[in-house]
């Protein structure tokens, strides 16, 4: 069933027993490669995301699913939804190994460090604490156990101390991903060895190598495969089938559809209602990754163009199509957050009280906003009323209705707290700090007039840095508060 046109209110519907007055949530679901309502009759969403490796810094495109996903559960929350909210960490991977070889630490010290970095960077850039980050070395033993199960029912088998899950053993294989099992061909995707039954087969277990981490097991020393550890940690924490399980398109294949694969054999039921997954971050076309070299790290992001930038800049594209990467379009998102905290935070300051009631136009406006992002979480849509609420007030203000303007501002900050974003108050300043602010503008323009643009240009930056934005115009230099950016270092806030 169609959503509500925009700019109609939305229909009472009744789902699954339960009588609404918004439409419920359609998701494009990967499986299907349709919208599906989002039908949760307890209103308590059990919502998965594959979380990072912890061997390095995280990049700016590996922000992205973490503020997708972010963004769609403060909203699921705000629409009285509980949304238990699990993202793994995987702790034990050859990349960490090989970090831990490397620089002459452990494994553990490796994945603890970065483990603790990843969080600063989420701080950074609001995205709140998961209900859990369950760690996958401490889900060993169960995910032994899991392993034996699948050992048993003969969906995989043990070959010199390594095991495997057959695909043959399971006949949907392939149907996430859309690939048909017997086209896949070793060396792109699926990893070569000639020790498997199949191309496709996939490592449950891992004999260890010498000077790796390992556990005792069945089967000899060894460590669970990747695949195997989110399929655990979810049922453990989630239970055998998860409302929604997410992350970005390149976990499609393999990742996903071998966690559906063994978790759907092992159980016989549904492993997820609906897969959602993003559209990657590209340069100049081409996918960013530390292997190309072509990424920035997050936090060096945040530093040149704040936290809230970098959320809008996300939030203002299409989430399941790719997205290109450029400064340009950051600083432009930048501005967008701008002119909506300048009007904010002038509106606030009115000595006026909003009326209780808002008008039909914010109404009509608010009823916009539901509308498009119930219709596959359309937040460029949303961010594009949110803008149009900022006009709104603005006309009120300039026509007198000083109570309308400051309305506006109140719907901002709810609507806008629903994806995280325009919540910070108006930094404060005194008399003092302004005309010190003002003489640094003044010196400024000195240094531009010398041409000593080295030294112009880090007064600009180091006003950036402490929330202070320079505006060049016609009519000269203006400058305007900025929202400020935790500094990575500070926790995020739990969800």
């Amino acid at each position: 069933m169609p959503g509500p046109a925009l700019g109609g209110a939305p229909l009472p519907r009744t789902i699954a027993g339960v009588t609404t007055d918004r439409q419920p949530i359609r998701l494009h679901n990967t499986l299907t490669r349709k919208l599906e309502d989002l039908v949760v009759p307890d209103r308590t969403v059990r919502m998965y995301v594959c979380g990072p490796t912890v061997y390095d810094l995280i990049h700016i495109g590996n922000a992205r699913p973490m503020i997708v996903f972010d963004a769609l559960r403060r909203y699921l929350e705000s629409r009285g939804y509980t949304v238990i909210y699990v993202q793994n960490v995987t702790d034990i991977e050859d990349k960490i190994i090989r970090r831990a070889q490397e620089e002459g630490r452990t494994a553990d010290e490796v994945a603890a460090h970065y483990t603790e970095e990843y969080f600063r960077d989420l701080a950074a850039l609001g995205v709140a604490r998961p209900t859990h980050s369950p760690r996958a070395t401490a889900y060993v033993p169960q995910m032994i156990a899991f392993v034996e199960k699948l050992v048993a029912s003969g969906h995989a088998y043990v070959v010199d101390g390594d095991v495997y899950f057959s695909v043959e053993s399971f006949p949907e294989y392939g149907k996430l991903s859309g690939r048909a099992r017997d086209d896949q061909e070793a060396g792109a995707r699926v990893e070569v060895d000639d020790k498997k039954r199949h191309p496709a087969d996939f490592a449950l277990w891992k004999r260890s190598k010498p000077g790796e981490p390992s556990w005792p097991s069945p089967w000899g020393e060894g460590r669970p495969g990747w695949h195997t550890e989110c399929v655990v940690m979810s049922r453990d924490l989630l239970g055998e089938t998860v409302d929604i399980h997410a992350g970005g398109s390149d976990l499609i294949f393999p990742h996903h559809e071998n966690e559906l694969a063994q978790a759907e054999a092992a159980t016989g039921k549904p492993f997820v209602r609906i897969w959602l997954h993003n559209g990657l971050l590209t340069v100049r076309g081409e996918r960013m990754g530390k292997s190309v070299g072509n990424f920035e790290y997050a936090r060096d992001v945040v530093a040149k163009h704040g936290g809230e930038a970098v959320r809008y800049f996300y939030l203002s594209r299409d989430w399941r199509k790719p997205l290109d990467f450029s400064d340009d379009a950051v600083a432009e998102a930048g501005r967008a957050v701008n002119r909506v905290y300048d009007f904010l935070w002038g509106a606030e300051a009115l000595p006026v009280e909003a009326p209780t009631e808002p008008s039909p136009e914010l109404q009509e406006l608010e009823a916009r906003f539901h509308g498009v992002l119930e219709e596959d979480f359309t937040t460029p849509g949303a961010l594009g009323v949110l803008q149009e609420i900022v006009g709104v007030g603005h006309g009120r203000r300039q026509a007198g209705d000083l109570g309308g303007a400051k309305a506006a501002a109140a719907l901002i900050r709810r609507l806008g707290g629903s994806l995280g974003l325009f919540q910070a108050p108006r930094p404060a300043t005194s008399a003092l700090a302004d005309d010190l602010i003002q003489l640094l503008v003044e010196l400024r323009a000195e240094l531009r007039a010398a041409k000593q643009f080295a030294l112009a240009d880090r007064v600009r930056e180091r006003l950036f840095a402490l929330g202070v934005e320079l505006r060049d115009g016609p009519e000269g230099t203006r400058w305007a508060l900025r929202p400020p950016s935790p500094e990575p270092g500070a926790r995020a806030g739990e969800g």
